[in-house]
């Protein structure tokens, strides 16, 4: 048997980029809008029918994020293996902030020092993790990645390829167009009343998570929320120039267009010009909240969600995703220094976040997760860590998180472990169907459903269960 470093690296993803060459794409599975709706009709009687509301907050944390940094076991013996492994990459057992686990597995493990608001989060049963998940096509041994003839996602190790996969949750197409957050919006947009502003919202401009057939992001700015057309002021009696363009819009979007493809064109201007009228409008009544939050673009987006969530009525919304991309986690180099700074600026934002929604009495109602494209080597390359595959991540809510939990199978951090490949790089226990699936699920995609968004889900879960695939959130 060959251990994957002795498999050269381009041998393995070139193994891995043909495994789904010929597969047909998920695109022309999706249904009709007609039947999408009779879809959220089904599911409406069973997740709290129409009156509810719900949001999803996903945290891109793009580059690769050294997770086993950031979730450290503490238990004398997988921590001195953690420890040799690692080599001077290790964090100091005594500066680990220590997590009280419902597990009850007798594991022990401690979170990175500069993450006290997750701590806390963690402790109070607000947090869980999930360990050791990534992209996979089925379930795979590390035999047969040894032997070549598993069948691995496309371009592992690769940044577009796997940063792509995490966002469509398909991990044997090479398929931009339409990401799993888009293809969720499809299938529940009618429960929103206003179709003028999207169902997701980025904080984070273009991306392709929240693309779907029907579904494309609204982009807001965290600082100054929606955007809107430059230089639109109705209301600005003193700028004669912006007047005058401000009339000139109007004319145009005002106009009857017998041209198909003209009308076409200012229909979408006037939805964007409705569609940020009434968002500005709706930020305007809420104001500003009384938690505070950092001055930067991370705590600053979280802030604006929150407000966003908290003008959910007057926008007609109940149903809500959001996106941020966090990026800056590639740390081939100073992994020690920066992940310090980078996981404290996190830690306080989501610490701030959840405050937030308590101020508005929402946590219950929004599940925040993270996301990264792939974990990173146990081992050092000298001063950082190198592309790897399993990681871990964290999800964040109220009463509907089974918290205080780490869900999954941390690998043992010795080389040569049942799950290491060679080199550091630790095989996954979890997919990333099962986790997008039990999000999607609570978010109110019925399990007839969740074949169409995640094709292979099946693999790793019988969609006809009544339990949720991993168990870190309760349907309710």
């Amino acid at each position: 048997m060959k251990k994957i470093n002795k498999l050269s690296r381009r041998s393995f993803l070139g193994q891995a980029s043909c495994a789904a060459l010929g597969s047909s794409t998920l695109f022309s599975s999706l249904i009709s809008l007609k039947a999408l709706n009779a879809a959220v009709a089904a599911n409406s009687g069973v997740f709290g029918g129409a009156d509810d509301y719900k949001a999803l907050v996903c945290v891109f944390m793009s580059g690769g994020h050294d997770s086993f940094n950031m979730l450290v076991p503490t238990s004398t013996s997988e921590y001195t293996e953690y420890a040799t492994t690692r080599s001077n990459l290790a964090l100091d057992r005594n500066s680990l902030l220590n997590l009280n686990s419902q597990n009850g597995d007798g594991r022990s493990f401690g979170l990175h020092p500069a993450m006290p608001a997750v701590q806390k989060l963690f402790n109070s049963q607000k947090v869980a993790f999930i360990s050791n998940i990534g992209t996979l096509t089925q379930p795979t041994s590390r035999e047969d990645v040894w032997n070549e003839v598993a069948t691995l996602p496309l371009g592992l190790f690769s940044h577009s390829d796997q940063i792509q996969q995490w966002q469509t949750s398909l991990p044997h197409e090479r398929s931009a167009s339409l990401g799993w957050g888009g293809r969720v919006a499809d299938l529940i947009r009618d429960m929103n009343t206003n179709q003028n502003i999207s169902m997701n919202v980025s904080l984070s401009g273009t991306n392709v998570f929240q693309s779907g057939q029907m579904t494309i992001e609204y982009a807001i700015d965290p600082y100054g929320g929606s955007i809107g057309i430059e230089g639109y002021e109705k209301e600005n009696m003193y700028d004669v120039f912006n007047l005058m363009r401000t009339q000139a819009i109007d004319n145009m979007i005002d106009h009857e267009y017998q041209d198909i493809f003209k009308k076409t064109y200012v229909d979408v201007i006037r939805r964007s010009r409705d569609g940020h009228q009434l968002f500005d409008t709706a930020l305007e009544k809420v104001g500003d909240l009384n938690t505070p939050f950092t001055d930067n673009y991370i705590s600053q987006s979280f802030n604006m969600i929150a407000r966003t969530i908290a003008a959910r009525e007057e926008l007609g919304m109940k149903r809500q995703i959001f996106f941020v991309d966090f990026g800056g986690w590639d740390h081939h180099d100073e992994l020690l220094d920066n992940q310090f700074g980078m996981l404290n600026v996190l830690s306080t934002a989501l610490g701030e976040f959840d405050a937030a929604l308590n101020e508005i009495s929402m946590s219950d109602c929004v599940t925040t997760f993270s996301v990264s494209e792939f974990g990173r080597t146990l081992t050092s390359n000298g001063n950082g860590t190198d592309h790897a595959w399993g990681g871990n991540v964290m999800v964040m809510g109220g009463a509907q998180i089974n918290g205080g939990r780490i869900f999954g199978d941390y690998p043992s951090p010795v080389l040569d472990g049942p799950l290491e490949l060679g080199g550091g790089v630790f095989l996954p226990t979890i997919s990333t169907d099962q986790y997008f699936a039990e999000i999607a699920r609570w978010f109110g995609v019925s399990n007839s459903e969740l074949s169409t968004v995640f094709p292979n889900l099946e693999n790793f879960y019988d969609i006809g269960s009544l339990d949720m695939p991993l168990g870190f959130l309760n349907l309710t």
